[in-house]
């Protein structure tokens, strides 16, 4: 699924794989193999990001936590070129942690084009590649769309870790399934490897639930069970689009102070929408409407029963309060 049919390296059998306690639970796994057995210390995460994975590296034994900067808030597009400035003074052998698709929590992903060139950075410094690949199909709707960046740099030779949730694009979040994948050039190295990540999960957790694993499985492995899955991601994908499209429109035709085509131009389940601390409390207080203070949006929580509304009250309150925020943003939850 993440990999692709095709993939040269699993024909080869470079790959190794191993059932995790969903993403959250992957993502520990490697932090602590990569930090034990490789012996990594420095890692660096995109700014802003999902809160949780300073803390995880954090436990996981990581001395250096750096972040390099990923969005421009005042033009609310993707930053390449500060990431590539600040990813090119990494130390050798700093780990590089990426969101494979629909980024958290911007919703702004790099173009095929800026993949290529951030993974010949990343191959040029020997800096260590880590996807966290939470939301395959959430961004474009196609399952094999999602997978391009991590398929690129596998292609282009470069060792990886992965890491896999289902929670999302199989609505599997108390069941707990994650899958982490390997990627080696030398696949003499994968039984020692192998061992290791078996000694951390029976120290970490013994041994992943079966259930939600089991459903997975049911789901890819019988065609018909697949096809009918990835229409109904493509159709949750498709609708979060339409609802983008909607909301962004309505701001414009009720002359919302601001420029509001990023929230169209974004993937995935969030949207950072430019409004600030104030903004955001003055929407809960006054209007009900629950966001992050960083004004990251859940744009899954919109329907056209409520739209017109969550768009009226946002225009209001930016026309009270005045211009959204233009400052850098912090790591978001």
């Amino acid at each position: 699924m993440v990999l692709g049919k095709d993939s040269k390296a699993l024909k080869e059998k470079r790959t190794l794989s191993v059932q995790t306690i969903s993403g959250t639970g992957g993502i520990r796994l490697a932090a602590e193999f990569m930090c034990q057995h490789l012996q990594r210390r420095t890692v660096f995460v995109p700014n802003p990001t999902w809160e949780n994975h300073m803390k995880i590296f954090k436990q996981a034994g990581f001395k250096h936590i750096k972040q390099y900067k990923y969005w421009n808030a005042k033009k609310r597009k993707l930053d390449m070129s500060s990431i590539l400035r600040e990813l090119s003074e990494a130390p050798e052998g700093a780990v590089v942690l990426m969101h494979a698709s629909a980024h958290n929590p911007t919703g702004m992903d790099p173009s095929k084009a800026q993949w290529h060139q951030i993974a010949e950075l990343i191959k040029q410094r020997r800096l260590f590649p880590f996807f966290d690949c939470a939301y395959q199909g959430f961004a474009s709707g196609d399952i094999e769309s999602d997978a391009f960046a991590i398929r690129h740099f596998v292609d282009a030779g470069l060792e990886t870790i992965l890491v896999q949730s289902f929670a999302k694009n199989m609505g599997l979040y108390n069941e707990r399934v994650g899958n982490l994948v390997v990627v080696l050039n030398d696949k003499q190295q994968l039984p020692a490897v192998a061992s290791q990540f078996t000694i951390l999960v029976r120290i970490n957790y013994s041994n992943p639930p079966a259930f939600g694993s089991r459903v997975v499985h049911k789901v890819l492995s019988v065609e018909q069970n697949r096809k009918e899955w990835e229409q109904t991601v493509c159709m949750m994908a498709s609708r979060v689009k339409d609802m983008r499209k909607q909301l962004a429109d309505k701001l414009k035709q009720l002359d919302t102070p601001g420029t509001w085509d990023h929230i169209v131009q974004q993937t995935g389940m969030f949207s950072y929408t430019g409004l600030t601390p104030k903004h955001v409390q003055k929407l809960k207080d006054d209007k009900h409407i629950y966001m992050l203070s960083s004004g990251r949006a859940n744009i899954c929580g919109l329907t056209t029963k409520n739209v017109d509304y969550v768009a009226k009250s946002i225009s209001e309150v930016v026309k009270e309060l005045g211009a959204t925020a233009d400052a850098d943003s912090e790591c978001d939850s």
